[in-house]
């Protein structure tokens, strides 16, 4: 269910009245171009954001039917260097618990999927990535305006990379103790593996899920602040093929100005 829809330069936005809602039209419409393209390919590549702010949309999207899970394979878009791999708060537990371990994908390909270590992830997942393009990025926003970690200080419209490490700000490392993934902020890793804004930038479409009043600064920076990396989400507004959807309280700062 959509409450109000519109654009802002290339960049479609679908407003629904709450999370459930809001996960429901994403997956309805994630569900059915994953259908659409698999009519004419036999493989397609997914990218997935691994967050709270994600449960419902994964949740619903399992639940659509006529989607052929083997054709497809999956990739993330982020994870936290230095923790365990048993470590519960690492992003491919989460993408597991919630969706590479319930469907029958084709291949998943984790970040840290091998004994390789810093550069040598970097090379391998970024290889990974140019020998299959992502054809959907399912993504957020995080509350200091990131994709996946590039955070302002690090994000890089023209990175010649599509993948690297950064150091993640703390404002983004702040988030997670909201977010209730981590006790304290100390707890917080210091350090990520990303793909990059250009690597986020070349799926062929790309679905950004954003709900909570938390966010709701980040999505009026996003859509109404310069196209910068001042808030790197901004980005999404120049790719033609990119759809946000928010629910009522990640859109409340936007309302007025939309005159919606």
């Amino acid at each position: 269910m959509v409450v109000l829809e519109f654009c802002q330069d290339q960049l479609e936005i679908a407003v629904c009245p709450n999370r459930e809602a809001m996960g429901c039209t994403a997956a309805a419409e994630v569900g059915a171009l994953i259908q659409r393209l698999l009519e004419t390919r036999q493989y397609i590549n997914m990218m997935f954001a691994a967050a709270p702010s994600q449960s419902e949309f994964l949740e619903e999207l399992l639940q659509m039917e006529g989607i052929d899970w083997s054709r497809v394979n999956g990739f993330h878009l982020d994870e936290y260097v230095g923790l365990d791999k048993t470590h519960p708060q690492r992003f491919a537990a989460f993408l597991g618990n919630h969706i590479f371990d319930k469907a029958p994908f084709n291949k998943v390909y984790y970040i840290e999927d091998t004994d390789l270590k810093g550069d040598g992830v970097v090379c391998r997942y970024s290889n990974l990535l140019r020998e299959h393009p992502i054809d959907i990025a399912c993504i957020g926003i995080g509350e200091n305006g990131h994709i996946a970690f590039n955070d302002p200080h690090v994000a890089d419209f023209a990175d010649p990379h599509n993948f690297k490490i950064v150091d993640l700000d703390d404002r983004c490392r702040t988030q997670q103790v909201n977010d209730g993934c981590f006790p304290n902020f100390d707890a917080v890793p210091t350090r990520a593996y990303t793909v990059t804004v250009p690597g986020i930038m070349s799926a062929r479409y790309i679905y950004c899920i954003v709900p909570s009043q938390n966010k709701s600064e980040a999505v009026k920076n996003t859509l109404r602040g310069p196209i910068d990396t001042s808030c790197p989400a901004s980005i999404l507004r120049s790719h033609q093929r990119a759809k946000l959807y928010l629910d009522m309280e990640a859109a409340s700062s936007i309302l007025d100005i939309y005159d919606l």
